[in-house]
């Protein structure tokens, strides 16, 4: 696997993420019963957001002195391109943590202990797949046509589904848990499990913790392959999922009070993997420059935005 990703970048950017990580577990009080106001949670976002913006700075930097200009413009936009995606398909993520948490009833102050593991859990399962991801490209590059073919699919069935909401009662992983697992009928603050009669038990939290996971896994199998159409470099494909996915947890408190106004915005998603979807199955026929889909994603996000709010103005 061809990769611009030497040693030293590699051992800065795992500094940067435990930096973080310590930081959201530490000081923003991650592992504390905590309610998140919505002052708080647009700080901690645009920190996040700097932070990620100044690792492409430095990326830049770093790889102008090493290998030139061009190598370290395309290579940065490619960072800031895959940034962009991750971070807009992640809203859809949100609002099914929304829905996760009204179903299970878990109160603000908790569900930031369970989005913590949420995370953490997804930076796992997202190194995992996207080394198996470039492995799988490296030796057969006919799998980005697959990759193609399936976001436009996916993209399309968003698009018409956008409007529904998934059942969650009937869910078959809450199901099979139900089925198998001594489950409490109410929360116990922040305990995942506790003893009654001598028997264990788990509660809501954890429930809701376990869907919370499933969910992360979902939406990972939809955006990976997306960046993918952008560079097949595991770097920067990991780069930006992971400083996308860091700051996640802020911008879900940042629009858990204002979901409802973006009631428009699933489309423009859904829209944004068709088009990536087409410049993959296309990757050979006509290569898409970075720039453009960088143009076309800005656009359609900001185009779903704005009808969103002018939607709800309306109403």
């Amino acid at each position: 696997m061809e990769s611009i990703g030497s040693p030293a970048l590699w051992i800065a950017f795992a500094i940067i993420v435990a930096i973080m990580l310590a930081v959201d577990l530490f000081v923003v009080g991650g592992g504390r019963q905590h309610r998140v106001g919505v002052r708080e949670a647009l700080m901690w976002s645009i920190v996040w957001i700097c932070v990620s913006l100044a690792f492409a700075a430095g990326l830049w930097v770093y790889l102008d002195g090493l290998h030139g200009h061009e190598v370290a413009t395309s290579t940065a936009l490619e960072y800031l391109t895959g940034y962009v995606i991750e971070k807009s398909l992640a809203v859809d993520n949100v609002f099914v943590w929304l829905m996760l948490f009204s179903f299970f009833g878990i109160p603000m102050e908790l569900q930031k202990r369970v989005l913590l593991y949420g995370v953490l859990g997804a930076i796992v399962m997202r190194t995992v797949m996207i080394f198996a991801g470039a492995w799988l490209i490296s030796q057969f590059h006919w799998i980005l046509y697959v990759f193609g073919a399936f976001l436009l699919i996916t993209g399309i069935k968003m698009y018409w589904a956008a409007d529904t909401e998934p059942d969650l009662e009937n869910n078959a992983a809450l199901r099979w848990l139900r089925s198998r697992m001594n489950i409490t009928r109410e929360l116990h603050g922040e305990r995942f499990f506790v003893m009654q009669e001598g028997l264990r038990y788990a509660t809501p939290l954890f429930l809701a913790l376990v869907l919370v996971e499933i969910s992360d896994l979902i939406f990972a199998v939809d955006s990976i392959p997306a960046i993918f159409a952008i560079t097949t470099d595991p770097f920067v494909v990991l780069t930006s999922n992971v400083f996308a996915i860091l700051g996640l947890r802020s911008m879900y408190f940042l629009l858990a009070d204002a979901a409802d106004r973006f009631s428009l915005l699933k489309y423009g998603l859904a829209i944004v993997l068709m088009f990536i979807g087409v410049k993959m199955i296309l990757i050979d026929v006509y290569k898409i420059p970075v720039g453009f889909s960088l143009a076309v994603v800005a656009v359609i996000l900001g185009a779903s935005i704005a009808m969103s709010l002018r939607r709800t103005r309306e109403r």
